[in-house]
């Protein structure tokens, strides 16, 4: 009778067994981490690391240039010399105007000496009134002459200065227009010259994006080699005239801060972009369209259990989706297979998807 029992009892036992639900195994999602942006990037220009003060040198008289004295990209101080004329003709008018000041250094010797003799002459009643009056004539003339000698001499030293061209300031210089053996003219372009002290960026802007810049817009210069050095900038002159061929507006930035690695013609990326409200951009695939409401898939942080949450769609693209409300800064969202989620169902965070 005890095994009529048992039998019964045991197969019980096994249909209780098999009856029991096996837990589910958590499914691996994808996900992204929810980065507020605060910011509209209106786009990324090249540019270049200029001197925001630039001088272009030039001779002050005419003739041959016999030496440059450096290369491009010398730094020179304050009055060094830069380049050199040949000075001969300078050299011959100095001789001239020399010889002509000795020559009328003896004249007016010979006028005081006649003036001082007539007035004798006239003081002890010898002497006419007219030859007195001749005598200094002459020597006020020659004494005027003498004034223009001196000038001419002076005015040939500084025409013999001016064949050699010196620095005006402390910098660098970063281009040459004129080469040796080269004759140039008065005021002809012949050395650029810039301070390196006050840098600036220079980008060229698209004609729409310069006539309206929105307001608050930041931009920030980084270097091509380095992104890693960067500095914040503001707008300093935007040129009024678009150029010819490209359309576009030579834009010159003021530099918060001059990092070491700027120098200049150094390359740099400068991004433009204009503060806007807090929204979110996530991978469209994250995104679940349903009776006419958007939703995304939370994941939550403590239980990996999922569930869907409202969302207010900005705008897309092709890829992504900007959500100005929904979610919050650190959410992790499901970015695949959310069409298989139920709520509350368990995940395994897989990794997180690059958006």
């Amino acid at each position: 009778m005890s095994r009529i029992w048992i039998m019964p009892l045991a197969a019980a036992l096994l249909i209780g067994c098999s009856e029991e639900k096996i837990p589910e195994p958590a499914r691996p999602a994808l996900y992204v981490v929810a980065q507020p942006e605060l910011a509209q990037n209106l786009g990324r220009f090249a540019g270049t690391i200029e001197a925001r003060y630039e001088s272009t040198l030039g001779f002050r008289v005419p003739g041959r240039i016999v030496r440059r004295y450096y290369d491009v990209g010398a730094v020179v101080k304050q009055g060094d010399i830069l380049a050199s004329l040949d000075p001969t003709d300078q050299q011959n008018n100095l001789r001239a105007a020399r010889g002509d000041l000795a020559k009328v250094q003896a004249q007016l010797i010979n006028a005081k000496a006649n003036a001082r003799r007539q007035q004798e002459l006239f003081d002890r009643g010898v002497g006419a009134q007219a030859q007195l009056d001749i005598a200094q004539t002459d020597l006020k003339t020659t004494q005027a002459s003498m004034q223009q000698a001196v000038a001419a001499v002076n005015q040939a030293q500084d025409q013999l200065s001016y064949c050699t061209l010196r620095a005006d300031h402390d910098a660098v210089i970063t281009d040459w227009q004129a080469e040796a053996g080269q004759v140039v003219s008065v005021g002809e372009e012949v050395v650029t010259l810039a301070r390196p002290d006050i840098k600036e960026a220079v980008i060229d802007l698209p004609g729409p994006l310069a006539d309206a810049l929105p307001t608050g817009i930041e931009f920030r210069v980084a270097g091509q080699l380095d992104p890693n050095v960067n500095t914040a900038a503001h707008v300093r002159e935007i040129a009024p005239q678009a150029d010819s061929a490209t359309r576009t507006h030579r834009t010159r930035l003021t530099l918060s801060q001059t990092p070491a690695a700027f120098r200049l013609g150094s390359s740099v990326s400068v991004t433009v972009s204009s503060p806007i409200a807090e929204h979110f951009k996530i991978p469209l695939s994250a995104l679940q369209e349903t009776d006419n409401h958007s939703q995304v898939w939370v994941i939550d942080p403590t239980t990996h259990a999922v569930n869907p949450r409202d969302v207010t769609v900005l705008r897309r693209d092709a890829h992504n989706v900007l959500l100005s409300g929904g979610v919050k800064s650190g959410d992790k969202i499901v970015s695949a297979g959310v069409h298989s989620l139920n709520p509350g169902q368990t995940v395994r965070l897989d990794k997180e998807s690059s958006q």
